[in-house]
């Protein structure tokens, strides 16, 4: 039995942590961000970041339906300018996530809680109205084997590599792999890495 189908997203996702962000992978297509809680307050180079991406594709916004979540939400808005943003919310809902053995302060399940089909329906009322991205974007994608082969990647000195190239693109040197392959991919041509690579960036 294949694997439904997951929404497509033009806009970057964000959401506030890496079990939502888990979470969230399974059912849409989209570069997925995460402000770590409330790290996106102090955070430069993450602010800098939402802002590029914003800025490049627009944002989707996730965030709990408690009070913190609700500044969190607030927040990144401010941040990446209201022309930029979509917003998408959950019902609230009392409960806990399995992982957790409290529920939280205001006794509501976070995103990560939330059924499939009520997640995506809060996505799809988000979007009302916007357009549909392209089936297929026409140039050639960053993969991981672009990492590997430029050397930030799978080799010894991957990750000193790594942090110095993301230094030179002012992006967060703590972007795990998969995150910094959906940024690079969102701000970036293919062509545009390798030739900021030959100059030594």
């Amino acid at each position: 039995m294949s694997a439904p189908q997951k929404l497509a997203l033009r806009r970057a996702l964000v959401v506030e942590g890496r079990y939502d962000a888990a979470r969230l992978a399974n059912l849409v297509d989209a570069a997925i961000l995460t402000t770590d809680g409330f790290a996106i307050f102090k955070d430069k180079q993450m602010q800098a970041l939402f802002r590029r991406v914003a800025a490049a594709q627009g944002l989707l916004i996730l965030t709990d339906p408690d009070a913190a979540g609700f500044r969190i939400r607030h927040f990144v808005a401010q941040l990446a300018g209201a022309e930029n943003v979509r917003h998408a919310y959950v019902p609230a809902l009392p409960g806990k996530e399995r992982r957790k053995p409290e529920p939280g302060r205001e006794g509501l399940l976070g995103v990560e809680g939330v059924p499939d089909e009520l997640l995506l329906q809060a996505l799809q009322n988000a979007l009302q109205g916007e357009s549909a991205p392209p089936a297929a974007a026409q140039r050639a994608p960053i993969t991981y084997t672009d990492l590997y082969e430029w050397g930030l990647s799978g080799t010894p000195d991957a990750r000193a590599r790594r942090y110095a190239f993301l230094r030179a693109l002012g992006l967060p040197p703590r972007l795990g792999k998969k995150a910094l392959l959906q940024v690079l991919n969102t701000l970036y041509t293919r062509a545009s890495l390798a030739a900021q690579l030959e100059n030594g960036a």
